[in-house]
C-alpha cells in the first residue's frame, strides 16, 4: 500500500532509535511522538491493538514489537526518521542492527520498574556502538518514587553523567555539567559557572552528558519536552574519511533484509553520504530497482534519497544485514542466541524446501543461524529464547504454510584458549603446495576471533596472505573439547610458504584450517557456557533460600537491597541451570517474586568435565576439520597425525626453509620430487603405486577412515595406507588387492555434470542435453573397461517421482525416486553388492567418500574419472588410427574379445566416439 508522504523538508534527517526493556512503554512513547508531531490523526493504543508501528499481527497479539519499524516526523523544523526497536530480550539481536545507522538513541526506562537487567544491556550496547543517548522515564504517573530518587538510581545504575533537563538552566543544573568531564570544567570556569547550549549540544555528542527526561507517554505528558530536547540538543553522526568510511561519493550501510506482502526482497539501508537514485549500482552485480520511503507499514515510492535518508530498496539480491557500501560493515552483535533446537516438520515435509524456507528467515534475521545435516537430516536454529520460537512457528506457518515444531533446547557452549601456542597446517598433494603457520593467543573476553597478518611479504607474497586471511575469517572454527565455536582468541600469521608453480588458493585453505586445528589439538583450551545477568526481586522472608539456589546453580550475587519487605539480587548465573528459574521463583514466592534476565556473555564454564563427556567429542574423528596434515614424497601422498606434523614442516615458524631442496622448486611439486631430501633425520614413508591409491585424496581418505572408524564393517577392496604413528612404522606399505568377481562402477550423474566444464557449460542451456553427453561419454568408457557402469541422477525434487532403471548402451541409467537423492541410493546399492564386487564410486562429494569407504567400495573424483575417460578415448583412437589390419589386429588380440568387438564398431561407423 503506498501513501503521499506529507513531509517535504530539506534539511538533513536525524536518526533516532527507541530502545526499552519490555513493557517499559517504548511503543506508547514512539506513539505519542508521532500524534504530537501531526503524523497521526488517530493516537493507537497497546491494548487497543490498534498502534501505528506494531502492525504485525503477532505483536499485536502479544503486546510487543518483534520488528524494528520506521516512521517519519518533524519538529521544530528538524526531520527525523524514527525507528521503533524490540523490547523483549529475545529479539536484542534485531534491535542491535538498528544502532549502527543511529544518530541518536532514547532509551526508555520505566518509571514504576527502575532500571531493569536489560536495560543495563542496552546501555552497553549504545556504548559499544558509540551512539549518544537521551533518556526518557516513562510511566510517571503510576511510579513510586519521585523525580530525584530515580536521578539517584539511573546515575548509580548507569552513569554519573545522567542530567536531570527539566533542571538546565538553574547552577545546580550547570555544576553537575562541569563534574562531567575535565573539558566541560574548563568551559564552566571560563564562563563563570555557565556552559552554553552550544557546549551542551557538542557534550551530548561526545557522550559526556546523557539528558533526561519524565513524563508519561500514556498520557502523552513529558513527550513536547523530550521533542524540544532532541531538536534543539541531538546532533548528526559525522563520517570522515579513513578506517570507517571510504574516499568515495557514495556510502550506505544496511541494517535490514526483508520481504514485503507479495515476496519481494527490500533490502533497509541509511545513506551516510552522497544520494542514491534508482537505477544506480550499490555493488558491480547489485542494482537498486526501486526506492522506498516507509512510514509504518505504507510507503512512498520515490527516485532518490539524499544523505541522512533511511530508506529501503528493491532490486538487490544478495546484500545482508550489517554490510557495508563503501565503509566497513558493521561489528558483529555482541548479543548471540545461547539456546540450539532442532526444528521438527510433519511426515512426507520434503527436508529441502523446508531448509530453503528456513534459511529466508535466517536471511532476515542472521542471528537464527539454521543449520542442515544432510546426513542425518537434521535442521537445527539458534534462537534466544521461548517467545523467538513462538514467532518463528507463526512466520513459518503464514508465509510458507508449513508447521513446524522444535525439540528441547540444548545449551551452545563455546571454547577459548588458556596459552600461547603456534599451530601448523600443511597440504601437499601431487600438484599441490601450501604451508601456513599461525600463533594462536587468547584473547580479551567478548573479543571475539581477530585475525592479522605479521609476515613480511619478503617470505610470502601479500596475495597469499590476504587469501589466508580471508580464509580465517570465513570459517566457523571448531574447537577441539567439544566441537563448540571457537572465541576470544587472536590468531597471527607468522609464516608461510607456496611454491611457484603449483599452489592454488584451495590449497591454502586447507592448509590454514588444518593450522587452526593443529594448534588447538597442541594448546590447552577452556570451554566456555552462556552466563545470564539476573535481578532477583523477592520477599524478604525469602532472601536466605534465593541466596542458597543461585550458589547451588554455580551463580554470584550481589545484594543490591535489603529491606523490611523486599529484597533485590544482582549478579550472574549459567543459562544452563537458572534458563527454568523462574518457575521456583513464582512458586516459592507466590508469584509475586520477579526474575529479570538479560545476556551475560560466556565465561568459564561451571562442569567442563562433565559437558565434554556428555557430548563425546573426538576431533581426530572429525573429518570435516581435520587435525592432521598431508605431504608428499616419491610422488605421493600421505597423511601426518597431528602432534608429528612439526617434524616434517618445511619451514620455521620464523619463515626459514628447513633442510629443504631448492631444487624441487622446478619438479612436480614443493617437495614432491623422486630427489626430494628425506625429513626427519628417518626416511618418510614411499608413496603406495598401484591402483586405487593413486592420489593424494584417496589416501588421505583412508587415514581419516581409519581413525574414525577402525575398521570397515564390510571388507575393503584395498587395505587403505597406513598413517605415521612412530618412527619404527614409517617404511612402506604396499596396496594389496583382493580379487573379486564383477567390477562396478557407480557415478553420481549431477555430481559430475557440475564438476565437469564442458557439460556444467551445457547444462546451463540444456540439462538434459548435458545428460545425454554424459551418458555417451561414459557408455564408450564402459564397452572399453568391460565394467558394469550404473549412471545415478535423482529425482527427489520430483513431486512422485518412482525409481526408473533403463539400458542405454551398454549401461544403466538409474533416475531415484521422489525424496531420495544419488548419494542414498549410490549407498544402498554399494551396500548391497560390495561384498561380493568390486566396487567404485566416480562423485566429488566429500561426505560420500567416507561413507562409501566405510561400506567396502573405493572412490573416484569427477577430475579422475575426466581423466580416465579422455585416456581411454586417446587409447581407443590410438587402436582405430593404425595403418595397416595386420598392426590393429596384433592390438585387438591383446584385449578381451567384448573390447575388441566393442572397438571394432566403433571402427566401423557402428558407433560414435
Amino acid at each position: 500500500m503506498q501513501t503521499d508522504s506529507t513531509l517535504k523538508v530539506n534539511k538533513r534527517r536525524m536518526t533516532i532509535g527507541i530502545l526499552a526493556h519490555a513493557d517499559a512503554g517504548k511503543t506508547t512513547l514512539a506513539e505519542g511522538i508521532l500524534y504530537t508531531t501531526g503524523t497521526i490523526r488517530k493516537y493507537g493504543r497497546i491494548d487497543h491493538r490498534d498502534t501505528f508501528l506494531d502492525n504485525f499481527s503477532l505483536e499485536r497479539e502479544r503486546g510487543i514489537t518483534i520488528f524494528s519499524k520506521q516512521a517519519q516526523f518533524a519538529y521544530n523544523d528538524m526531520p527525523f526518521t524514527l525507528l521503533d526497536t524490540p523490547g523483549h530480550v529475545d529479539f536484542t539481536s534485531e534491535t542491535e542492527r538498528v544502532l549502527s545507522v543511529l544518530d541518536m538513541a532514547v532509551l526508555v526506562i520505566s518509571g514504576s520498574e527502575g532500571v531493569q537487567s536489560h536495560v543495563r544491556t542496552l546501555f552497553s550496547l549504545l556504548t559499544r556502538y558509540k551512539v549518544p543517548a537521551f533518556v526518557f522515564v516513562n510511566k510517571m504517573d503510576i511510579a513510586a518514587k519521585s523525580e530525584k530518587e530515580i536521578m539517584k538510581d539511573l546515575e548509580r545504575e548507569l552513569s554519573e553523567n545522567c542530567l536531570r533537563f527539566s533542571e538546565k538552566g538553574n547552577e545546580e543544573f550547570y555544576e553537575h555539567a562541569a563534574l562531567c568531564g575535565e573539558r566541560l570544567m574548563n568551559i564552566y570556569e571560563e564562563n563563570d559557572g555557565m556552559i552554553p547550549d552550544a557546549e551542551i549540544k557538542e557534550a551530548i555528542k561526545r557522550r559526556e552528558i546523557i539528558p533526561c527526561f519524565f513524563g508519561s507517554a500514556l498520557k502523552l505528558s513529558g513527550i513536547e519536552e523530550l521533542l524540544n530536547g532532541l531538536s534543539g540538543f541531538a546532533s548528526h553522526k559525522e563520517y570522515e574519511n579513513g578506517e570507517e568510511i571510504k574516499e568515495a561519493s557514495f556510502a550506505a550501510r544496511i541494517f535490514k533484509i526483508t520481504r514485503d506482502k507479495t515476496g519481494t526482497r527490500l533490502t533497509h539501508l541509511r545513506i551516510l553520504r552522497g544520494s542514491l537514485k534508482t537505477k544506480d549500482r550499490i555493488s558491480e552485480d547489485e542494482k537498486v530497482e526501486g526506492i522506498r520511503l516507509y512510514n509504518g507499514e505504507k510507503y512512498e515510492s520515490v527516485g532518490e534519497v539524499a544523505e541522512g535518508d533511511v530508506c529501503t530498496v528493491t532490486g538487490p539480491v544478495s546484500t545482508f544485514a550489517g554490510q557495508g557500501i563503501n565503509t566497513v560493515d558493521a561489528a558483529p552483535p555482541q548479543v548471540t542466541p545461547v539456546l540450539m533446537y532442532k526444528v521438527s516438520f510433519p511426515y512426507g515435509t520434503r527436508l529441502d524446501e523446508a531448509h530453503k524456507n528456513l534459511q529466508i528467515l535466517a536471511e532476515e534475521d542472521p542471528e537464527l543461524n539454521i543449520q542442515f545435516d544432510e546426513e542425518t537430516g537434521e535442521i537445527t536454529a539458534m534462537v534466544m529464547g521461548e517467545i523467538q520460537l513462538e514467532v518463528i512457528k507463526t512466520l513459518v506457518k503464514e508465509r510458507f504454510q508449513m508447521d513446524i515444531s522444535f525439540g528441547n533446547g540444548k545449551i551452545l557452549y563455546k571454547e577459548t584458549l588458556v596459552k600461547p601456542t603456534v599451530g601448523v597446517g600443511h597440504f601437499e598433494p601431487l600438484r599441490h603446495y601450501a604451508e601456513v603457520h599461525l600463533l594462536m593467543e587468547p584473547g580479551e573476553t567478548g573479543s571475539g576471533l581477530i585475525f592479522e597478518s605479521n609476515v613480511s611479504t619478503d617470505l610470502l607474497e601479500r596475495n597469499w596472505q590476504r587469501l589466508i586471511l580471508t580464509h580465517l575469517e570465513e570459517k566457523v572454527h571448531r574447537g577441539v573439547l567439544t566441537g563448540s565455536p571457537l572465541t576470544d582468541v587472536k590468531i597471527s600469521l607468522i609464516a608461510g610458504r607456496a611454491h611457484k608453480k603449483h599452489t592454488e588458493g584451495g590449497d591454502f585453505r586447507k592448509a590454514t584450517y588444518r593450522a587452526v586445528r593443529q594448534g588447538l589439538m597442541m594448546g590447552e583450551s577452556r570451554l566456555l557456557e552462556p552466563y545470564y545477568r539476573f535481578i532477583l526481586d523477592i520477599p524478604a522472608i525469602s532472601a536466605g533460600r534465593a541466596m542458597n539456589d543461585i550458589k547451588k546453580m554455580s551463580g554470584s550475587f550481589e545484594i543490591e537491597e535489603m529491606g523490611q519487605e523486599n529484597a533485590v539480587l544482582t549478579g550472574r548465573c549459567p543459562v544452563s541451570t537458572m534458563r527454568e528459574y523462574i518457575k521456583e521463583v513464582n512458586a516459592y514466592t507466590g508469584g509475586v517474586g520477579k526474575l529479570s534476565l538479560s545476556n551475560g556473555g560466556y565465561d568459564e564454564c561451571h562442569n567442563p568435565e562433565e559437558v565434554i563427556e556428555e557430548m563425546g567429542y573426538n576431533p581426530e574423528a572429525d573429518t570435516r576439520n581435520p587435525v592432521d596434515s598431508v605431504f608428499c614424497a616419491h610422488g605421493s601422498g600421505f597423511v601426518v597425525p597431528w602432534d608429528k606434523v612439526r617434524d616434517y614442516m618445511h619451514i620455521s615458524d620464523e619463515g626459514r626453509l628447513i633442510s629443504f631442496d631448492e631444487e624441487d622448486e622446478n619438479s612436480s611439486g614443493g617437495g614432491q620430487d623422486e630427489r626430494q631430501e628425506e625429513r626427519p633425520s628417518s626416511k618418510r614413508p614411499a608413496g603406495t603405486g598401484g591402483v586405487g591409491l593413486t592420489t593424494l585424496e584417496d589416501k588421505e581418505l583412508a587415514a581419516i577412515f581409519n581413525k574414525t572408524y577402525k575398521s570397515s564393517k564390510t571388507e575393503n577392496a584395498y587395505e587403505p595406507m597406513s598413517v605415521v604413528k612412530h618412527e619404527e612404522e614409517r617404511k612402506h606399505v604396499d596396496v594389496n588387492i583382493k580379487e573379486k568377481t564383477e567390477e562396478y562402477l557407480l557415478v553420481d550423474g549431477y555430481n559430475i555434470i557440475f564438476s565437469w566444464e564442458d557439460l556444467n557449460e551445457l547444462s546451463k542451456q540444456n540439462l538434459a542435453a548435458a545428460r545425454g553427453k554424459l551418458a555417451d561419454e561414459l557408455a564408450n568408457y564402459c564397452g572399453f573397461k568391460r565394467c558394469k557402469l550404473i549412471l545415478v541422477f535423482d529425482a527427489y525434487k520430483v513431486e512422485g517421482a518412482r525409481e526408473s532403471v533403463s539400458e542405454y548402451s551398454g549401461i544403466y541409467i538409474v533416475y531415484t525416486k521422489e525424496a531420495e537423492t544419488a548419494d542414498r541410493y549410490i549407498e544402498r546399492t554399494v551396500h548391497s553388492i560390495a561384498k561380493d564386487h568390486k566396487v567404485t564410486v566416480a562423485t566429488s562429494d566429500a561426505t560420500e567418500q567416507v561413507i562409501i569407504w566405510a561400506k567396502g567400495a573405493l572412490r573416484m573424483s569427477a577430475r579422475e574419472l575426466k581423466d580416465e575417460v579422455e585416456y581411454t578415448k586417446k587409447e581407443i583412437r590410438e587402436i582405430i588410427e593404425t595403418g595397416d589390419n595386420i598392426g590393429r589386429v596384433k592390438l585387438l588380440s591383446g584385449l578381451p574379445k567384448e573390447t575388441a568387438e566393442f572397438i571394432e564398431e566403433i571402427r566401423l561407423g557402428k558407433r560414435v566416439l
